[in-house]
């Protein structure tokens, strides 16, 4: 039987830590852990726990599908719930502009 390939999620959980501005002892203070358990996770030297990622989703305020993206099978049907309930997030005034521009651009490429 053939070996199924292995999932590293440690360079992307390092570009969702950057992108939040943490560093790994921000991190590791935040998730209650060690700086050292976050250095391994983010070298795919160590498997995070899932309540390490199920801490790093909240903290961030992200799903698990963000951090196993590129190995999860989507469905244009999972996206558009996605695309739909980040879009009910947005303050009212806003999804305004954004259906006058999906109106303008939809009227402009008939």
């Amino acid at each position: 039987m053939k070996k199924p390939k292995e999932i590293l999620i440690g360079a992307k959980l390092k570009g969702i830590r950057r992108s939040h501005g943490y560093t790994q002892e921000k991190l590791a203070e935040a998730i209650e852990c060690s700086t050292r358990y976050i250095g391994n996770i983010e070298q795919d030297k160590s498997k995070p726990s899932y309540e390490i990622l199920v801490k790093i989703c909240n903290l961030f305020d992200i799903g698990l599908d963000d951090i196993f993206s590129e190995h999860l099978e989507k469905t244009g049907k999972k996206a558009r719930n996605v695309e739909l309930e980040a879009f009910s997030k947005i303050k009212p005034k806003n999804q305004d502009v954004i259906l006058h521009l999906i109106e303008y651009f939809n009227k402009n490429d008939k």
